[in-house]
């Protein structure tokens, strides 16, 4: 299984954790990380067109239709978490532009004060339109706006900009490695959908042989994250903030 673009990256400039004390090196559990985003545990039923090889309409719909996956998952999980949801914006281009500034050569990123998921599509993804690939811009940039609904990304803010060298990195990495666990709890209910037939196994582990990203850590512990999530089925698991550094380097 191919994985050379995976798309796991996000342009998170501000942020938001419920109100808790924070630690000096990571940000103390609160709601949204503790686990009361339990999800129903029932499998999600979405309908996700195939992407036809070149075309970008069909690549925009196969987004569209992953983000009304992804916020049909969520909705209910907060909901019967009984927290308030908003479903983020989708910009979908082909430029280089986005509403919080360049997109990332990655292809996918958040931005947190529009609520804006803004998807490039990359001409990689009309040659070679490998369905968890493409999906996974969509999964992992929702697991950055479930952390602003619940506050996360605010206590990733307020202790990063104090940070420097390491310890700036070691926080982007537990921010990127539970939004790739968050998506893992959606993949948890969706993923016959998003990729009928796929072997788990086999993602995950092309996952763990993914490029490096110093901004991301190592992939091998991103792919553990995800596989946790996935198992796991619920947000509980994505605590990376109280995870040793080996956890998440």
């Amino acid at each position: 299984m191919r994985l050379s673009h995976l798309l796991v990256a996000a342009c998170v400039v501000v942020g938001l954790l419920l109100p808790g004390p924070a630690r000096a090196a990571q940000p103390a559990p609160s709601a949204g990380l503790s686990g009361e985003l339990s999800g129903t545990g029932l499998p999600l039923l979405c309908d996700i067109p195939d992407i036809r090889l070149g075309s970008v309409a069909s690549l925009r719909s196969f987004h569209r239709a992953m983000a009304d996956c992804a916020d049909r998952f969520w909705a209910v999980t907060f909901a019967v978490a009984g927290l308030a949801y908003s479903p983020p914006e989708l910009s979908i281009t082909t430029g280089t532009d986005s509403v919080c500034g360049a997109i990332t050569d990655n292809g996918a990123q958040y931005c947190p004060d529009q609520q804006t998921i803004v998807v490039r599509i990359m001409q990689h993804e009309l040659h070679d339109p490998f369905r968890m690939n493409i999906a996974h811009s969509i999964a992992h940039e929702w697991g950055h706006h479930v952390q602003r609904l619940t506050g996360v990304l605010d206590a990733y803010n307020a202790l990063y900009q104090p940070a420097s060298g390491q310890a700036r990195n070691l926080l982007n990495h537990r921010l990127e490695m539970q939004a790739e666990c968050y998506a893992g709890v959606f993949y948890s209910a969706a993923l016959d959908s998003i990729a009928p037939g796929i072997a788990w196994e086999a993602w995950i582990e092309a996952v763990s042989e993914a490029d490096e990203s110093e901004a991301h850590g190592r992939p091998a512990n991103l792919a553990a994250w995800q596989d946790r999530g996935y198992r796991g089925g619920a947000t509980g698991h994505c605590d990376t903030w109280t995870a040793g550094d080996s956890a998440v380097t």
